[in-house]
Order: C-alpha cells, then sequence, then structure tokens
C-alpha cells in the first residue's frame, strides 16, 4: 500500500482532485502529516469520516518503525528503523551550535562499496521511495517535539548514494522544503554524493538552494579508486568538471568531505594534491574524524595529526574545518547499528 508520505505538496492536491474532492482536501492532508505530525488518518478530525475511511482504502501512514536507539554523550541519536517489508535504515540526529541537523538514509544497502564504509558491507537491496526518506525526519521531529526543539537542517549522507535514487530524492527534498510541510530552508539542505558525475550535472540544472557535498577523501585517481571504486567510472578529471559546472550554475559554495584515515590520505604529499585540486573553486574542505568499522580496519588520525593536516591545508590558501566528532560512544557510522542488528538476526554479512 502506498504511503501518503510519499505524496509531495502537489501531488497531494491532485490525488484529492482525483477523489472528487476539492484540491484544498490535499492542502488539509499534506498539513496534518507535517505541521500536526499525526500518526494516523484517523486522527485527521476535520476530515469527514468518509473522506477518513477512502483515504484508508489506498493509503497507509506508517512506513516505518523504531526498532532500536542509541543516544551519546555529546547528544548524538542513533535511530534504526524498520520498514514494511522488514529492511533495516538508519538515521541520525546531530547537535551542533546552529541548530539540529537530521543525517537521512536514502537507500537499503549500498553498492558504491567504499573501502572504509559499513554500508558497503551488504550490497543495495532497493532504493527508498521519498516518502519513507521523509518519514525518517517526521520521526526524529516528533522525537524532538516532545522538547519543544525543531530540526534546522538536513544532511542526505546516511546509506546509499542519493544520487543513485535520484528522483525520489528529490521529491524528497520538495516535500521537506515546502513552506506547508516541515519548511526547512533550502541553504539548510544539503545532499552528499561519492561522484555520480550525469547526475550532479542535473543537480546543477535544477537551480535549486540546496548545498551539494562531494565525498573526495582521495586527492589523486590512484588512492581514490582503491578507496572509491565510483572513481573508476568518472575519474577525478570529469568529477572536477562536473562539479565547477554546478558551482558557476548555482552561485554557490561547495563542500569536499574527507575522511581522515591513519597512513593513508593523511601525508604531506596528499595535502599538495588535494590543494592543486582545489585551488581556484569557491570551497572549502569538511576534515572529518573516522569512526572506525572493525571490518574495514582502517583507523582515524588523532586530533594533533588532523590538526597538522588541518593547518598545512590552510597553508595552501585552500579553507577548510575540522568537523566535530560526533557519537563516538555509540554505533554512529553509516551502517554500524544497521549491521549489529542483521548479525543479530542470522544476516550473513562479508
Amino acid at each position: 500500500m502506498k504511503s501518503l508520505y510519499d505524496l509531495n505538496y502537489d501531488e497531494m492536491g491532485e490525488m484529492a482532485l482525483a477523489n472528487g474532492w476539492k484540491k484544498f482536501r490535499g492542502h488539509q492532508i499534506f498539513q496534518w502529516l507535517y505541521r500536526k505530525r499525526v500518526t494516523s488518518i484517523d486522527d485527521m478530525s476535520d476530515l469527514s469520516l468518509e473522506t477518513r475511511e477512502r483515504l484508508k482504502e489506498t493509503y497507509s501512514l506508517k512506513p516505518l518503525t523504531l526498532r532500536d536507539k542509541q543516544v551519546s554523550k555529546d547528544g548524538t541519536a542513533k535511530y534504526l528503523f524498520a520498514l514494511e517489508d522488514g529492511s533495516l535504515i538508519e538515521s541520525v540526529l546531530m547537535q551542533f551550535d546552529y541548530g539540529k541537523s537530521i543525517c537521512v538514509t536514502s537507500q537499503v544497502g549500498c553498492n558504491m562499496s567504499c573501502a572504509f564504509c559499513a554500508s558497503g558491507l551488504t550490497k543495495k537491496k532497493r532504493d527508498l521511495t521519498s516518502g519513507e526518506m521523509a518519514a525518517q525526519v517526521v520521526y526524529v521531529q516528533k522525537d524532538l517535539d516532545h522538547q519543544e526543539e525543531r530540526l534546522s537542517h538536513i544532511v542526505v549522507m546516511g546509506t546509499g548514494e542519493p544520487f543513485d535514487n535520484y528522483d525520489e530524492v528529490m521529491n524528497f527534498l520538495s516535500t521537506v522544503n515546502h513552506d506547508c510541510g516541515l519548511g526547512i530552508g533550502a541553504r539548510h539542505i544539503t545532499v552528499s554524493t561519492c561522484g555520480v558525475v550525469p547526475r550532479i550535472y542535473d543537480f546543477a540544472k535544477e537551480h535549486k538552494q540546496y548545498n551539494l557535498a562531494l565525498s573526495l577523501h582521495a586527492p589523486n585517481d590512484e588512492l581514490r579508486s582503491r578507496l572509491m571504486p565510483v572513481n573508476h567510472a568518472y575519474p577525478l578529471k570529469e568529477l572536477m568538471e562536473a562539479v565547477s559546472f554546478y558551482a558557476e550554475e548555482n552561485n554557490r559554495r561547495l563542500t569536499f568531505e574527507y575522511i581522515l584515515l591513519k597512513g593513508v590520505n593523511d601525508q604531506p604529499q596528499h595535502v599538495k594534491q588535494l590543494a592543486k585540486l582545489m585551488r581556484g573553486l569557491n570551497a572549502y574542505v569538511n576534515l572529518i574524524p573516522y569512526n572506525a568499522v572493525d571490518e574495514k580496519g582502517f583507523q582515524s588520525v588523532d586530533h594533533a595529526s588532523a590538526m597538522v593536516f588541518y593547518d598545512a591545508l590552510m597553508k595552501q590558501g585552500i579553507r577548510c574545518t575540522i568537523r566535530k566528532e560526533h557519537g563516538g560512544d555509540i554505533d554512529a557510522a553509516c551502517g554500524q547499528l544497521r549491521v549489529k542488528h542483521m548479525r543479530k538476526d542470522g544476516v550473513k554479512l562479508p
């Protein structure tokens, strides 16, 4: 059964008209979902009983349920959700000085096979629908409602490659950005890609104010191909041309994500290569402490080593930050909690 969350604002109005109702009925239903955040169609009290019964014949309202939740001492919360087909996905709530941000998953599993990532331990089972992504945000916002707090930012950086599920991700973004819904500002929404070049061009041509983050993690083709197989299909020259097109087309600053892996991509030559790659771009590098994944064998650099890399990059004229570590005392890395539960359930993994 299709979820009501799968319908964006315009589609909700079209659904109302198709049922012989006034278009405004779609507006009411949309607000019940995202402003009042009801958990049942029966709770939509200003709809007639007949209207609610008609809705229930075609649509559901619970595409996910909470399977587990971990809360770090720093306030980071990892949610493990079960979808209607039993698949497990994760979302993460992170606390920043500027507000509260949710990291949203876009696929069940991931086919990108990045060498350092727990998500790659399980191949992609399927794409999430836009409604399954929206439901993650609504659930976490309902959790915050009890504290009279509000989500301020959304990052699509969880399990999966967002641009491998492009249409559903874009539909999801239109829903959470809509003024009649959660109203998360476009400039507070970031989509992260490991480098699916054709979709970067598509994203640029949308002319939305969403932010684009590129998961780079290596400054040369040889190393990036070892760490990120997507680089075989879209090497750095093609990738940098695509992100330059995005930046010029939208006049937006780019973010390059760079996980620091001890002894792998943190050497002085990597600083020089990274600076050369980025010179002339309106961009900055987000240096990320690595949340170690037992099965992967990589280690994070310590804070002192991260600062050495940071200082060297800044001296090259490249703006950068060191991202505050989140959830180091819980299974906060992408896919970790999901993999733990899958093993408990007897699922064989690499």
